[in-house]
């Protein structure tokens, strides 16, 4: 009983955040899209933060729940946003922004999620600390974790990742078609990878690190304005 009050406890502040930040990822590529001329996403009734409307059953939902019930990074994916890569003007570094728009958009996040947890930390001792305030902190440094997680997993260079999309468009012509026809296969090695061990562990090292420079560099903005002020 103990251990599924305690999920349900963890389930109840990482939710929201977790949530909240495969959607905006999503909802970004869409955004940017639509910026550089292509409305598919727009038109699909995609530019929303409707969560209805993106919510993949398993990526969005069952995914982040077991990641959390075992205590690994949580991360997870929504339904993919349509983009027609065609359609963007300028094409290929159009391709790049739009696929680059998600993991930056979960890192800003995350660095949204630092400046507000030091804005936050001085009221954990106050009189509404355990009713108020450590559960918003305790959601925030979820929120921290989740789009980190998510930013960099993501920019992981193989297709379909965002981080392949960046690649093809950096590559010559002829390589980027030779990648883009191995796209198929995208899913499958990743599955592979992510049973390999040092692979996990370079992840996991690639994911903590992000994080601790995040902190560093937020935090030394956040006391240097503060010292300013």
């Amino acid at each position: 009983m103990n251990n599924i009050g305690q999920f349900i406890a963890e389930i109840s502040i990482w939710a929201l955040p977790t949530i909240f930040a495969i959607i905006l990822h999503e909802v970004m590529h869409g955004v940017v899209a639509l910026q550089l001329g292509d409305d598919t996403a727009s038109r699909a009734g995609r530019l929303t933060l409707n969560p209805i409307a993106h919510v993949d059953p398993f990526g969005t939902i069952i995914l982040p729940a077991i990641l959390i019930f075992l205590h690994a990074p949580v991360f997870g994916y929504a339904k993919p946003v349509p983009v027609d890569f065609r359609r963007l003007n300028p094409q290929r570094s159009g391709m790049m922004m739009v696929a680059a728009a998600g993991p930056m958009t979960n890192l800003t996040l995350a660095a949204v999620s630092i400046l507000l947890m030091l804005i936050l930390q001085p009221h954990l001792a106050g009189p509404l600390a355990a009713s108020v305030w450590v559960p918003i902190f305790e959601m925030l440094r979820a929120s921290l974790s989740v789009n980190v997680a998510l930013g960099i997993f993501n920019l992981i260079p193989i297709l379909p990742l965002d981080g392949g999309r960046v690649l093809v468009s950096f590559l010559p012509y002829q390589a980027a078609r030779v990648m883009a026809r191995f796209e198929p296969m995208g899913f499958l090695l990743l599955f592979l990878l992510l049973y390999s061990q040092t692979f996990n562990m370079v992840l996991s090292q690639l994911i903590n690190g992000a994080g601790r420079a995040l902190i560093n560099v937020v935090g030394l903005l956040y006391y240097s304005i503060a010292r300013m002020l």
